[in-house]
């Protein structure tokens, strides 16, 4: 598969980045090396082996969910520029 320019300005439009067009070729080649490496990944041989996560007996371990009062809010809440009815107020970050 050959990564166009059509698509890289398609990939970009979606993430609502602006590209100059001398960065165009850069990341028509950064992301061709990415696809490259995944059909590499893709096409490995896996007959026979077994199935596993990782190399360690890792599991994961839970903690029971608890509700825990925390006392000084006011500390907490000086570290924020704007504050709205006892939370932080953040700006929008989604269109």
């Amino acid at each position: 598969m050959t990564v166009s320019k059509e698509e890289i300005l398609h990939i970009a439009n979606l993430a609502n980045l602006t590209l100059k067009d001398e960065e165009i070729e850069g990341y028509m080649h950064n992301l061709q090396e990415i696809l490259n490496f995944a059909n590499i990944v893709n096409n490995a041989p896996v007959e026979g082996l077994d199935i596993t996560i990782g190399a360690g007996d890792a599991k994961n371990r839970f903690r029971k969910d608890e509700i825990k009062i925390f006392e000084d809010n006011e500390a907490l809440l000086s570290n924020c520029t704007e504050v709205e009815q006892n939370m932080f107020k953040l700006p929008k970050v989604i269109n």
